[in-house]
């Protein structure tokens, strides 16, 4: 694969499936230093991916797959570095477009944000429809078990509420 047609199909991805960048990024980054690295390290595992995808998938499920990788690995490694963040972010590559407030979803994401970061992976990917077979392919865990871990983390939601 050359580096051009490398990079159309990243552009392409990247103008179609930008919600699954940012849905990743908000839950796993909470604040706009972390968002930015985080978004620049799935784009990164995304590009280098792209040579290694044959299509049996679709192109949201193999990008939710490398962006679930990524943030798990970046959380990872994450807290076993201080944070030494500069206060101020010259160059913004992610920027979040200000829309009205939802108090439901912004209560949804801060619930999200508590769970562990396998099942925060498998709440995204259960909001987005995959099925508990494309979620255990995903993540990496037997599907019965998917089961079991949603049905937690709904009676832990319903418990909030």
């Amino acid at each position: 694969m050359t580096e051009q047609e490398q990079r159309r199909i990243f552009e392409e991805w990247l103008k179609e499936h930008r919600g699954i960048f940012f849905k990743i990024v908000r839950a796993y980054a909470f604040n706009p230093a972390d968002q930015d690295d985080l978004f620049q390290e799935i784009s990164l595992q995304v590009w280098k991916s792209i040579p290694d995808f044959r299509g049996d998938a679709k192109a949201s499920t193999w990008i939710y797959r490398v962006a679930l990788y990524a943030a798990l690995a970046w959380t990872r490694k994450e807290k076993k570095q201080p944070s030494t963040r500069p206060l101020a972010v010259v160059d913004k590559t992610l920027t979040i477009v200000a829309q009205p407030t939802d108090e439901r979803l912004e209560w949804l994401y801060e619930q999200i944000a508590r769970l562990e970061p396998v099942d925060r992976s498998l709440c995204l990917l259960l909001l987005e429809g995959f099925s508990y077979q494309e979620m255990a392919g995903m993540v990496g865990i037997s599907e019965s078990n998917v089961g079991v871990k949603i049905h937690r983390i709904k009676q832990r939601l319903r418990s909030e509420i």
